[in-house]
C-alpha cells in the first residue's frame, strides 16, 4: 500500500478518467502509472477493476451475497439450505420427536403384540441415524467452505471500494490543489497589473 500512495503524491497531475481520443486501454494503463505508480500488467484483478471503474464512471459497490449467489451451483444452494435447515431448533425438536416416537411405538406399542419392525435395541434406527450423519456432515462442511468464499469476496469488495475512495479523494484534492494555484495566479496577475499601473501614475 504504501508503494502506490507514494506514487499518488509523487507523480504529478491525477488523470480524470476518460480523455477524449484516448482508447480506454490506454486511459487505463495511464491511471495505473499515475494513481497506482506501476503498469496496468502489474496489477492485479481488483486494482484493475477499481480502475477500470475510474474511466467508466461507473460504481463499483456491490453486495456481496448477490454476487456469491449469482456464481453459486445447484449444489452449492442445495448445501447452503440443508445446512440451515440442520442448523436449526425446528429441525432438532422435529428430528427429537421422530426419534421418540419411533422408539415408542418399537418399544410400547408394537412391542406389546411381538409386531415390531424395528424392536430394541433399534437397529434399522441405528442405521438410518448413521447414514443421516455421513451425508450431512460433508454437506455441512460444504456449506462451511461456501461461507469462507463468501467471506473472502466480501473483503475483496471491501477493499475494491476502499481503494476506490481513496483514489476519488486524492483526485478531489488534486483539483483543490490545481483551483487554488489558479486563483492565486489571477490574484499574482492582478496585483502585478495594480503595481504597473500605479507605478505609471507616479512617473
Amino acid at each position: 500500500m504504501g508503494a502506490w500512495r507514494a506514487g499518488l503524491y509523487g507523480r504529478g497531475h491525477l488523470a480524470l478518467g476518460r480523455v477524449n481520443g484516448v482508447s480506454p486501454d490506454t486511459a487505463l494503463a495511464d491511471l495505473s502509472l499515475k494513481l497506482l505508480g506501476k503498469d496496468i500488467a502489474d496489477t492485479d484483478a481488483e486494482e484493475q477493476r477499481v480502475l477500470r471503474s475510474i474511466v467508466e464512471r461507473s460504481l463499483i459497490s456491490r453486495d456481496a451475497m448477490d454476487v456469491a449467489d449469482e456464481q453459486a451451483s445447484f449444489g452449492e444452494r442445495l448445501s447452503d439450505r440443508v445446512a440451515r435447515v440442520g442448523g436449526s431448533w425446528g429441525f432438532i425438536i422435529v428430528f427429537s420427536l421422530v426419534l421418540f416416537g419411533w422408539m415408542i411405538l418399537n418399544s410400547e406399542i408394537l412391542g406389546r403384540w411381538h409386531e415390531a419392525f424395528d424392536p430394541f435395541p433399534y437397529i434399522f434406527l441405528n442405521l438410518m441415524l448413521s447414514t443421516i450423519a455421513a451425508i450431512q456432515a460433508p454437506v455441512i462442511m460444504m456449506s462451511q467452505n461456501r461461507q469462507a468464499a463468501k467471506d473472502r469476496l466480501a473483503a475483496s469488495l471491501d477493499y475494491q471500494i476502499n481503494l476506490r475512495a481513496e483514489l476519488e479523494i486524492m483526485r478531489l484534492h488534486e483539483k483543490v490543489d490545481a483551483l487554488q494555484v489558479q486563483r492565486l495566479e489571477e490574484r499574482i496577475e492582478a496585483l502585478t497589473a495594480a503595481v504597473q499601473e500605479l507605478g505609471q501614475r507616479g512617473s
